[in-house]
Formats: structure tokens, C-alpha cells, sequence
């Protein structure tokens, strides 16, 4: 049996490349931030999340090692662990599969130990325990350039010799990084040390453990206490209780002001591209339903959701720049006491914080929770936070409905009224995060503990990579779920025609006008028309299609010089400024992404949370909406 993936070896061409289990299987096991996926990459040139693994939400990347005789490795990266003794279902996947219980992947034939040579003392540890469960077994000190330049001189003959198993330094985030340990990818497995017999881990073995990590940093001279660090330099102004806070928001503030003013020159041209591309169309096609599906379905329709790239990438840029820095756990632990007073720990920032790009990766990220109800409500609460699927929404209403001003000499309104609307599905996930610890476990103590790594200069390859990735995902999703989608909506708002004689719009005696005034009952009085009702049945599948459906809407029932590519001025022109607000308020709550509702069914195996979560998003979308309309009337708005 063989699996493909579009992953590049590290020699050879960048050609599809085929797994095959008989291949012998490395796996790659460190505590996390200590340089493993970079290593990972380095080795296979794969920078692809392949599959999960079988049973559970949690990441499985594999890769392909090619060596110089042409002999193949497969290189699996298991999540990160301090012990084997897991508390968390990344951690417990990764212990079962070096133990060899987990379903659908064999044990590994050799383990390449991950080991942070900045921090020998907690790193040593699992290397011991790994070394008991008989596999051989290759020590990667990772990050010996940042050792050196912190004044630790390690004796790697010395440290291989104490351990009893070879011992490779690495520079992981260097192209020439991990010569070495190639060099021993390529050795045959004999050479790798004999396997111990596999031993049972028990306290006795763990407090064995910690003796023996204190002998060797004794014996190797590297038990003495090192001058504060830059990074600890640093986290006396980021981690101030004050300082830190101000600083975390002004950073948050200037990366929405940036979505607007960078995104404003390509998203024109963009939009100009695709006005071109379909005045283009009409004038080289008859008129007829092939040139109105090609026009007003496919190129008005994605062309209306393409245009949001530009902002769309911005803001990963600055969440990659923010992750790669080291910066994300230092906001995770500002946050914790906020989250404790809202019943959860600050192990759910970094989950919460995921959801902004996509409720999905957000709510798979919450297995590092140990606590079980701590989880669960992070899940619950996920897509609250403001996906990147929604910035399209947002920004054609803002666009339509804001006008374009600056405040204070100094501020973009626009991205003031955004940041308000990220700040609003934040204080709402917070708000029923509080309410839920009112009728739950409300004392339960959540100490939080975890790694703070050191600070460093964001690698440009690594977020050019990222920045890339995501391109081609929004890209796909353009080219499938929104076209499909896209093509369905014109099909219903095209079918049937209408009767003989008539001078209304066709979308109005159409399937999709039909749907709309039925919708329309229960949707009017929160302000919407019937082209908003159409609109948001297709967005069920991705919040974006609003933004195709609407554009392929209004272009079948636009008259005189209305056209798709004008759609936000359109809006602006029929909708009152509450329906607009409204309409934020909708996107704000509503869980309108069935990808997310299908992940907190993986993720809960069970259905009841799912409609536990459609029910009340719903609730709240529906009743904070009316609030907002009939508020916004009052003010003469409507």
C-alpha cells in the first residue's frame, strides 16, 4: 500500500513522491519549541499537514528522506511531549505511536530525539525515558548556535558518551544545519547504538531520571546558574502586568488599521482584473445562459470573494510574524488571569487565537487542554473569534457603509470600526465563557504552566512559506467549494424563466426569489430583504459565498448601469445603514461554516455538542441582530 503526497525530498526533483509502508519509519520526538518541525523540514522538504492521524483530530505530517545511494526514509513529526505519561490527546498520541498502540501506523524502526541545547535539563529527561522503550536512537542538540552565543559549551562526545547513544548537534533554522545528521539517516540502523530491552516506566524509573540529568549536567560542567538571557531582558516589559497589556493591545490595534490601509492598491487591481476579464467576456460571447453563467455567474460571483486575498494574507502575515517571534505563549500568558475569570486558562488563547484565521485548525488546537471541561468550552466558544472567512463580509459592509476618514489625524475609521467588530466576537466568547462557569465548576483552580521560548528574528523563508500556503488554500477553496457554489446560486436565481411578457427581473420568479420570501418571514425583522435571505442559505458551507451569492444576485436583478462589479456601492445604495449593521451583527455570531460544525463533531465525537453550539450561535445571532436593527431605527438610521 502507498500514500501520495506533494512533498519534496531533500534531494531529487520536486515531483509527487510515494510513501510505501515497507519503507523504514523515523520519528522525530522533542519537547515542544525545540526546533522539530523546522528539523522536520529541513530534512524532507515537506511543509504539508498530510492527514490526521486515524481516530482523533491531531495532526500527522510525514515527509520523505531521500539518501544519496537512494535509499528512502519515511520521517514522521509527532506533536510535542515532556514525558510518556500524556495528558492531553496530542500527547497521548504521540506516546502510543512510539509505543506502538496506535491504530493505523506501526512503531517507528529508529526515533531521532529532538533535544533544546539551551535547555539540557528539562530536554534530557524524555530522552531517557525514550531510550527505555528499546527503539534505536539518534540525539539531535538542536539550536547549538543560540547555546554558544548564551555562553553554554557543550561536550557532545561527552553528553553521547553519559547517555549511551549517539549525539548530533544541528542548527535546524541553516541550510547547512543538519549535515551531520543526515550523515546518520544514511549509516545503517546498527550503527545507531543497540536497543536496550524495553522497561516499564514507574516512579522509581522517573526519580532515577532526574538524578541521572543532574550527574550529566554536573559531569559536563553545566549545572550552574546563567546570567539573564535578552528574552528575559525583554519579558520584564512584555510580560508587565500593565506595559504588557498595553502593548498586546497595540499591537492587535495596528494589525487591523494595517488590513485596510496596506490591502487598499492590490484589492483595486484586482477588482479592476476581474471588471476587465468580464467586460472582456460580454464582448466575445453571444448573448445567451452561457455568457450570463459565465459573466454574472462564475466571474462576478469569485471575482467578488478573490478581491479579499489581499487582507485576507496581511493579517497571517502578522499572526505568522507574532508565532514565528515567539511572542503568541507570552500573550497567552498575559491573558491567563483575564481567561480564569471567565472560567478558562490561558492555554485557550493560543486555540482562540488560531480561530481568527479558521474556526477549524482553532478548535482541533484545543487538545494541548488537559482539562476536559476547559476544552470543551474553548470548542464551544471558538467560532466566536473573527475567521478570516468573514474579513470579505466585513470588509465589503465597512466598505459600503463606513466612509472612508481618518481619526485623531492618525487612524483609519474604517479599521477602527473593524477592530471594534474583532473586539465584539471576543467579549461575546468571553461573555458565555462567564456564564458558563456561573452554573459550573466556578472555584475550580486552572494554574497555567507553560514553555516560554526565546525570542528571535522571524525567519522571512518560513513566513514567505506560510504566507504561500494560505494563498493556495483560499485559492482552492475559490476554485471549489466557491465556484460550485457560486454556479448553484446562478442556476437558482436563473430558473424558472420568467413568464411571457413580464418586466421584472428573472431572480424574482426564480427558485432563489421563492427561497428568499420564504426566508424573508423569519429575516425581516431583523432587517434583512430577500437578497440577503438567499445569500446567507449558500454561505452555510463558507461564511465568504455571501459575498459571490450576493454579487450573482444583484447582477441578474440589476437594471440600467447596475453590474456585479459595483456591488459595493449597490448595497450602500438599497440597503439602510441598520440592515448593515445588522448584517455585521449576524456574522458576528452565527455559526454559518458547516466545516467547523463537522470538526466539533470529530472533535467531541458526538452530535449533541454540534447542536448545542448551532443552536445557541443562532439564538444569539438572531436576538443580538434585532437588538441592533430596531436600536439603529431609532437613531434614524433605518
Amino acid at each position: 500500500m502507498s500514500l501520495t503526497c506533494h512533498a519534496r525530498p531533500a534531494q531529487g526533483t520536486a515531483q509527487p513522491i510515494h510513501f510505501h509502508r515497507g519503507e523504514p519509519l523515523v520519528a522525530l520526538v522533542g519537547t515542544p519549541n525545540c526546533g522539530k518541525t523546522a528539523l522536520f523540514n529541513a530534512l524532507t522538504g515537506s511543509r504539508q499537514k498530510v492527514a490526521n492521524y486515524a481516530g482523533v483530530t491531531v495532526e500527522r505530517k510525514e515527509g520523505l528522506f531521500v539518501a544519496a545511494d537512494g535509499r528512502k526514509l519515511r520521517i514522521l513529526d509527532l506533536p510535542g511531549i515532556y514525558s510518556l505519561s500524556p495528558r492531553s490527546p496530542d500527547e497521548r498520541v504521540t506516546v502510543e505511536v512510539l509505543r506502538g498502540q496506535a491504530r493505523g501506523e506501526r512503531r517507528p524502526d529508529r526515533v531521532i530525539c529532538v533535544v533544546d541545547a539551551t535547555n539540557l535539563r528539562r530536554n534530557l529527561r524524555l530522552v531517557l525515558a525514550v531510550k527505555r522503550l528499546g527503539i534505536p536512537c539518534v540525539v539531535a542538540l538542536n539550536m547549538v548556535d543560540l547555546a554558544e552565543r548564551r555562553g553554554i559549551a557543550i561536550d557532545v562526545p561527552r553528553l553521547a558518551a553519559e547517555l549511551g547513544v549517539p549525539v548530533v548537534p544541528t542548527v535546524a533554522v541553516r541550510k547547512d544545519g543538519t549535515q551531520a545528521l543526515r550523515a546518520w539517516l544514511q549509516a545503517p540502523v546498527d550503527e545507531w547504538g543497540a536497543a536496550a530491552a524495553p522497561q516499564a516506566e514507574t516512579f522509581a524509573t522517573l526519580e532515577a531520571d532526574h538524578d541521572a540529568v543532574q550527574r550529566i549536567l554536573s559531569t559536563l560542567g553545566l549545572d550552574r546558574h546563567l546570567p539573564p538571557t535578552r528574552s528575559d531582558r525583554i519579558d520584564r516589559v512584555v510580560l508587565h502586568p500593565v506595559w504588557g497589556l498595553a502593548l498586546l493591545a497595540l499591537v492587535l490595534f495596528l494589525m487591523f488599521q494595517a488590513v485596510f490601509a496596506w490591502a487598499e492598491a492590490p484589492m483595486e487591481w484586482i477588482e479592476s482584473a476581474m471588471a476587465w476579464l468580464g467586460e472582456a467576456a460580454t464582448d466575445a460571447l453571444p448573448a445567451g445562459w452561457l455568457t450570463s453563467l459565465l459573466v454574472e455567474g462564475v466571474i462576478a460571483g469569485v471575482g467578488a470573494v478573490l478581491v479579499f486575498l489581499p487582507q485576507i494574507l496581511i493579517l497571517f502575515f502578522f499572526i505568522l510574524v507574532l508565532e514565528e517571534s515567539g511572542y503568541l505563549p507570552r500573550a497567552a500568558f498575559l491573558l491567563d488571569r483575564f481567561m480564569a475569570s471567565v472560567g478558562l486558562s490561558g492555554r485557550s488563547f493560543i486555540p482562540l487565537l488560531s480561530s481568527f484565521a479558521c474556526a477549524v485548525p482553532g478548535i482541533m488546537a484545543t487538545r494541548t487542554i488537559a482539562n476536559p471541561r476547559d476544552r470543551l468550552l474553548t470548542i464551544m466558544i471558538a467560532p466566536l473569534m473573527t475567521c478570516s472567512a468573514r474579513l470579505p463580509v466585513y470588509a465589503l459592509l465597512i466598505g459600503a457603509f463606513i466612509p472612508e476618514r481618518t481619526v485623531a489625524g492618525l487612524f483609519d475609521l474604517r479599521g477602527l470600526v473593524l477592530f471594534g467588530l474583532y473586539l465584539a466576537g471576543i467579549a461575546s466568547a468571553m461573555a458565555v465563557a462567564w456564564l458558563v462557569k456561573r452554573v459550573t465548576d466556578r472555584h475550580l483552580p486552572r494554574p497555567l504552566m507553560m514553555e516560554l521560548p526565546a525570542y528571535h528574528w522571524p525567519a522571512l523563508r518560513n513566513i514567505a512559506i506560510g504566507l504561500w500556503q494560505r494563498a493556495e488554500i483560499f485559492l482552492k477553496r475559490v476554485g471549489s467549494v466557491i465556484l460550485a457554489l457560486t454556479v448553484l446560486m446562478w442556476f437558482l436565481a436563473s430558473f424558472p424563466a420568467p413568464p411571457p411578457g413580464s418586466s421584472a427581473p428573472a431572480i424574482e420568479t426564480s427558485l432563489a426569489g421563492t427561497l428568499g420570501r420564504l426566508l424573508a418571514v423569519v429575516l425581516e425583522p431583523i432587517g434583512f430583504n430577500w437578497q440577503i435571505s438567499i445569500a446567507l442559505v449558500p454561505s452555510m458551507a463558507a461564511r465568504e459565498v455571501a459575498i459571490s451569492a450576493l454579487a450573482t444576485v444583484y447582477a441578474l436583478s440589476a437594471s440600467g448601469d447596475d453590474t456585479a462589479q459595483a456591488l459595493t456601492p449597490l448595497i450602500a445604495e438599497n440597503w439602510s445603514l441598520a440592515t448593515g449593521l445588522s448584517l455585521l451583527t449576524w456574522f458576528i455570531f452565527a455559526p454559518q461554516c458547516l466545516s467547523t460544525l463537522a470538526a466539533v463533531r470529530r472533535e467531541t465525537g458526538s452530535w449533541k455538542w454540534v447542536g448545542v453550539m448551532a443552536l445557541y450561535l443562532f439564538g444569539l445571532a438572531w436576538l443580538a441582530c434585532y437588538a441592533v436593527y430596531h436600536l439603529a431605527v431609532a437613531l434614524g438610521w433605518g
